[in-house]
């Protein structure tokens, strides 16, 4: 049976009609770190972010953005970029990238001590297969995407597969892939993302029992839920209009005012 996001936040989770998955991180750094970013590096120091954050705007899951802490990471690692840049073949900074034990331990570290404190189930947010090839791509100083194409995504997500069974033991609620194109120049003309193409991510998942769902710019699909999921659009954090769903992904503007975040916030319970 697929296990889809809504059964598993449904099942440990929500006084809200639609459970709330939020992704606070821009926001709650400037407003909680004072224009600090989220300390990604550092698991005890993310852990007092996460549970004031976590605390003061109350969602139903704790969303990890693993692909920020791998960023953060590469950005103290100037050796494993170079590493990455050694070939420019399609896939060889990503499959580098992942094959580092030292950045893999770290990292699963920080989701266990996150999932250790929160009381939410925890959603693990990772770049999709064809969004990780490309922003690995980039790292490794190749700003030319254009070899990318849709047969690279099978082999990507087998990569990623992997790299997730480092995972295995920690209590990971819901797998969201990060498909987005907009929040990174260069990414607008990269393949779609198709879970018919990540078979090994939802045999995985599948296997794990993980919920698995994709975020776009603009959608929110969950796997194995036809009606899907809403992302909350920018528009909600003016004017309040709470669209039907069966689960709920959004993003707080960074331009907003605390009182605004949290009167809108208020309307989905």
């Amino acid at each position: 049976m697929t296990i889809t996001v809504d059964d598993v936040l449904r099942r440990q989770s929500s006084t809200r009609t639609a459970p709330l998955i939020l992704d606070h991180a821009s926001f709650g750094s400037h407003l909680l770190l004072r224009d600090r970013p989220v300390p990604w590096t550092d698991p005890v120091a993310c852990q007092s972010y996460f549970g004031q954050a976590q605390s003061l705007f109350r969602p139903d899951a704790t969303l990890v953005d693993v692909g920020a802490a791998y960023a953060r990471h590469l950005e103290l690692r100037p050796d494993l970029a170079s590493a990455m840049a050694a070939r420019r073949r399609t896939g060889f900074a990503l499959k580098t990238l992942l094959a580092d034990s030292g950045v893999a331990t770290e990292v699963a570290q920080l989701v266990r001590v996150l999932s250790q404190t929160s009381r939410e189930p925890l959603v693990l947010q990772i770049p999709s297969p064809v969004r990780w090839l490309a922003l690995a791509q980039l790292a490794a100083g190749d700003r030319d995407l254009s070899g990318i194409q849709p047969d690279h995504a099978e082999g990507a997500s087998m990569y990623v597969a992997d790299w997730l069974r480092g995972f295995e033991e920690l209590p990971v609620a819901v797998l969201l892939l990060d498909a987005r194109r907009d929040d990174v120049p260069g990414l607008a003309g990269l393949p779609a993302d198709e879970l018919t193409a990540y078979t090994p991510l939802t045999n995985l998942t599948g296997h794990y029992r993980w919920g698995l769902a994709v975020r776009t710019d603009g959608t929110l699909d969950i796997h194995g839920a036809p009606d899907g999921g809403v992302l909350l659009a920018e528009s909600f954090w003016d004017d309040g209009a709470v669209p039907p769903a069966s689960l709920m992904l959004g993003e707080i503007p960074t331009h907003l005012e605390p009182e605004q975040v949290l009167a809108r916030l208020e309307l989905l319970a």
